[in-house]
């Protein structure tokens, strides 16, 4: 059974763009490995440009044969320059009742 993840994306300062074009790749990329299941993932974006995805991992193990895959430390590394990685509870649509976002373009 896999494990469903949220996950929260904030572009650093001029970077949202090229955050944008690296979330297109993100699920192709982590399937390529295996690591992810075939569900399709749903991407959304906050007022503030937070990009908030939600996707599932194959199982447990595959979340920490990530943090060991080469592939995926460089596209983190990737990552690392356009964005940091936040809670989602600092998003501040996540503590309303109902969240609702912009569906990711």
């Amino acid at each position: 059974m896999g494990i469903i993840v949220i996950s929260a994306y904030k572009p650093k300062e001029g970077k949202l763009d090229a955050l944008k074009t690296l979330m297109r790749t993100h699920l192709p990329r982590l399937q390529k490995e295996c690591l992810v299941t075939d569900r399709e993932s749903i991407m959304m974006e906050a007022a503030d440009g937070t990009i908030v995805e939600v996707f599932e991992w194959v199982s447990e193990e595959a979340i920490h044969n990530a943090h060991h895959n080469p592939e995926v430390l460089k596209m983190w590394g990737e990552y690392g320059e356009v964005c940091d990685y936040v809670p989602i509870g600092t998003v501040p649509e996540a503590a309303q009742m109902f969240s609702s976002f912009k569906p990711f373009a």
